[in-house]
């Protein structure tokens, strides 16, 4: 299913069906959370944190397919990303946009 930050797919017309979005809330272990509060203390990037956000991100967009899929959607326009940390070591990631049907 293509996923878009645009407003207008290219050559395509569509009527819009509805808000879709894909949310998820992930934490590393204990042992990653000390090796990151230890990093916190010399700086640098975290790089456990970062592959945390990625997973998070990838897991959002899969549930927003899965969203809009299940409303008959051909595509999702103008997606974007929201963010924010729930506590020091969970991160919630919303991936939410605009599902729209193809018309022939």
């Amino acid at each position: 299913m293509l996923v878009t930050t645009t407003e207008k797919i290219p050559g395509k017309d569509y009527e819009i069906i509805g808000e879709v979005f894909g949310l998820t809330t992930q934490s590393k272990n204990i042992v990653r959370n000390i090796g990151a509060g230890l990093k916190n203390i010399v700086g640098g990037e975290i790089k456990d944190y970062t592959q945390m956000m990625v997973e998070a991100r990838d897991v959002s967009i899969d549930r927003l397919r899965e969203n809009a899929a299940a409303m008959g959607a051909d595509a999702v326009v103008m997606m974007r990303f929201d963010s924010g940390s729930i506590s020091a070591d969970m991160q919630s990631v919303a991936a939410y946009g605009t599902a729209v049907k193809f018309i022939d």
